[in-house]
This record gives structure tokens, sequence and C-alpha cells, in this order.
């Protein structure tokens, strides 16, 4: 599955993660997150850079909807039960 930059910024703020405890999780710069927050996305980026933010997200909690997984078709995020 492939994330989007909403998807990144959703699931930080269901989480109340700032951009650099985010970085801070995954050893990568604020730079970095940044953008694959911002216009280009996650596609911007390394593979590596990419699976260690989903990682991290995963890990607090995070789970990645899939388009048309839910109702409304589009992708979304939601926290673990």
């Amino acid at each position: 599955m492939e994330l989007t930059s909403g998807q990144l910024r959703a699931a930080r703020a269901l989480l109340d993660w700032s951009q650099a405890m985010l970085a801070e999780r995954t050893k990568l710069s604020v730079l970095t997150i940044r953008r694959m927050e911002g216009e280009r996305g996650p596609s911007g980026s390394t593979e590596a850079n990419v699976e260690a933010v989903r990682r991290a997200l995963e890990g607090a909690g995070i789970v990645f909807l899939e388009p048309r997984s839910n109702r409304d078709g589009g992708a979304g995020v939601r926290l673990k039960k």
C-alpha cells in the first residue's frame, strides 16, 4: 500500500506527535519528514525512509486504510482498538 502525505499528517495528529517527534523516533531528519508530508508525498522519499515512518506510526497504534477499504473509498488512518 502506498502512503499519502495526508495519511502521514493525519496519523501524526491522531498521536499528537510533532514532526520533530516523528523524526526522532525514525532517526530521520525533520526536513525529510516535512518533505514526505509535502506536495510530493512519501513517493519522493526512499523506500527505507517510508518504511521507517510506517513502522514508527504503526508501532504507536496507527492503522493505515487502503483506498476503497472504507465506505467513502478514500485512503485514511485510524487508531487500533
